[in-house]
């Protein structure tokens, strides 16, 4: 095998090459490729050409395997979410800013995407940089978000009361709303359980409001938070190809799947890792 080159990106993330995930890799190989992630919180491969019993072997790498409760599985892989779109449906998966399983008392520590048939033109997914975006901040914000809790939930996306994906044609892609129960309460300002920097820890998807505060009180600050934290400055736009591999770090980052490939199927393969709590 080649000697391994980390490119970073431009506003997030590096691209890892030189590595091959079908084989095994080496302790140093894999040592590289975990330096890589804990730096810049999110990685990319490219030109792999891994299988799910390989999918599933890299990600026991790095630890224990979250089993998502409300995307259906690949058939076979209960480890392996199917995040799909058919040429029919006009609405994607994660087509805002987010952070998966924010909603957790332990959030995912991360998710590692698989392109297994992509569209022509477009699908594209953007990534925003929580620890840049944390920096940039006055010492007078930083210092009052370090005394602030969020609550994040699932309920008002996954649950049975959810607005988000009424009416919608989501259809058989998402399901068991009623494990939508859980609400969690995350500091704003996390240090970063494997980088030791800190990070913005609130996100528009799952967020609802600072804890303590009402979501009417919260909303002014919230709504400056995410627009200053998907600035292009703090962003990277990966686009697909065949093999690609994407792993970022949900405590560090946030994802946006963009929406522009209407008639054209998307077929991806996630695997989500356990993570821990945030401090």
């Amino acid at each position: 095998m080649s000697a391994i080159e980390v490119k970073p990106c431009g506003g997030v993330g590096a691209e890892v090459l030189g590595v091959d995930l079908a084989a095994d890799l080496t302790n140093s190989e894999f040592a590289t490729v975990r330096d890589a992630f804990v730096e810049h919180g999110l990685i990319f491969f490219r030109d792999q050409n891994i299988s799910p019993e390989q999918h599933i072997a890299f990600a026991k790498r790095w630890g224990d395997i979250n089993v998502n409760r409300f995307f259906k599985p690949v058939d076979g892989y209960p480890q392996i979410a199917e995040v799909r779109k058919e040429p029919d449906q006009t609405v994607n998966i994660g087509g805002g800013w987010h952070t998966d399983h924010s909603y957790d008392v332990e959030p995912a520590m991360g998710s590692i995407l698989v392109a297994r048939e992509l569209p022509a033109t477009g699908g594209d997914t953007m990534f925003a940089n929580m620890y840049a975006a944390y920096e940039a901040l006055s010492d007078g914000l930083k210092e009052t978000l370090l005394g602030l809790k969020a609550v994040h939930s699932s309920r008002h996306v996954f649950g049975d009361e959810s607005q988000a994906y009424r009416g919608t044609d989501i259809g058989d892609r998402l399901g068991n709303s009623k494990a939508a129960t859980q609400d969690s309460v995350h500091p704003v300002v996390i240090t970063h359980p494997l980088s030791g920097k800190k990070a913005l820890y609130v996100n528009m998807g799952f967020t609802l409001r600072f804890d303590g505060w009402t979501a009417e009180e919260s909303k002014p600050l919230m709504d400056y938070l995410y627009t200053h934290a998907c600035q292009p400055q703090f962003t990277t736009t990966f686009k697909w190809k065949n093999g690609s591999i994407a792993f970022w770090d949900n405590r560090a980052t946030w994802h946006y799947a963009i929406n522009d490939y209407q008639g054209q199927r998307r077929l991806m393969h996630r695997i989500t890792l356990e993570g821990c709590a945030l401090h």
